[in-house]
């Protein structure tokens, strides 16, 4: 897991220069002007394709959602899909319900197109379209380096689609390298300060959202943590009652409008006693008791260098507590699921 983590620079610079393979797909997406997007993915991929849901609704000004698999593959519900922009996200391309999902949405008039790791996967070639997010072999059970680069493949793709050429991204190699380097000491000290915490809460709103989701359940895999994520402003419609003084609260905060709007759910489990840890490029402007700092990026980007400590955190406390965080107790690095 920790070779999978600092491996992600170089991945990001190996995407960055394929764009081109990329941008292909994207062209033929744009020319066929799809009226709605829907995302469909399990897992991690699910959290990545949260973070597409947010890019081709802000970005591209269109609607779009999140699939439920079973309708299709246990209700066999066949909706007409005419018109509609079908993404496919899975680390394996193996998973018999998005392998179902995609090949019903294809013969109802969808496009579609399947983010994998696996470029001969089933999922690809069930697809009209394809991209590789060119990780290489993952071999720790607990998705980082596949979803780091998911995430990107994602934004490179959803930004060709509007007409970018990815200039945003192409700092990205050189930023990962920083936040997994100058990180490590304030990951460090997040390590020996909730090792032996059994509750957490994680939170993020807009693009950084996709990142929660992501930590709650890697902090889950890897330490057991019993851990939760919920969307900034969702905390403070119920769940801000049930954190206290022994609640730990993971926090994402990067400049823009996601990070801003974090300010008034913190302050409020600050009240509550919370012992909160922010991580981002605005982790120094909201409340918090420890924090992680991410360089600076633009907003749609922040996901591609928050992930990195949250990674690195969790291979802290997992080791630290006594787990291996290589092979999680009752998992497979791959779930078959229908």
């Amino acid at each position: 897991m920790a070779d999978e983590i600092r491996q992600q620079p170089a991945i990001f610079a190996d995407l960055l220069a394929t764009r081109d393979a990329i941008a292909e797909v994207a062209a033929t997406v744009a020319q066929r002007r799809p009226r709605f997007a829907l995302l469909a993915a399990r897992g991690s991929s699910d959290h990545a394709a949260l973070y597409a849901k947010y890019l081709v609704e802000t970005l591209l000004e269109l609607p779009a959602g999140l699939t439920s698999p079973s309708t299709t593959t246990l209700f066999g519900a066949q909706p007409d899909l005419t018109d509609v922009l079908l993404v496919s996200v899975s680390q394996s391309g193996g998973s018999p319900d998005l392998l179902e999902v995609t090949e019903s949405a294809r013969k109802q008039g969808a496009l579609t197109v399947a983010v994998t790791n696996t470029a001969d996967s089933p999922l690809n070639s069930a697809a009209e379209l394809s991209v590789d997010v060119r990780a290489g072999r993952e071999r720790a059970v607990a998705a980082t380096k596949t979803y780091g680069a998911t995430l990107l493949a994602l934004y490179l793709l959803v930004d060709a689609v509007r007409g970018g050429t990815g200039e945003q991204a192409a700092k990205l190699p050189e930023l990962a390298e920083t936040t997994l380097t100058t990180g490590q000491r304030a990951v460090d000290e997040a390590v020996g300060r909730y090792r032996f915490l059994e509750r957490m809460v994680t939170t993020a709103r807009g693009y950084s959202l996709a990142t929660a989701h992501e930590a709650a359940l890697k902090l889950a895999e890897t330490s057991y943590l019993s851990a939760r994520s919920y969307s900034g402003a969702d905390l403070l419609h119920g769940p801000v009652a049930a954190v206290d003084a022994d609640t730990a609260v993971l926090a994402l905060a990067s400049q823009g409008r996601g990070g801003a709007a974090m300010r008034e759910p913190l302050e409020a489990v600050a009240e509550r006693g919370a012992d909160i840890c922010a991580i981002g490029s605005a982790a120094a402007d909201v409340p918090a008791a420890h924090r992680i700092p991410v360089p600076a990026c633009a907003e749609e980007l922040a996901p591609v260098l928050e992930i990195l400590p949250v990674q690195q955190l969790a291979l802290g406390l997992a080791l630290a507590r006594g787990f291996d965080p290589d092979n999680p107790r009752g998992l497979n690095k791959v779930t078959r699921t229908r």
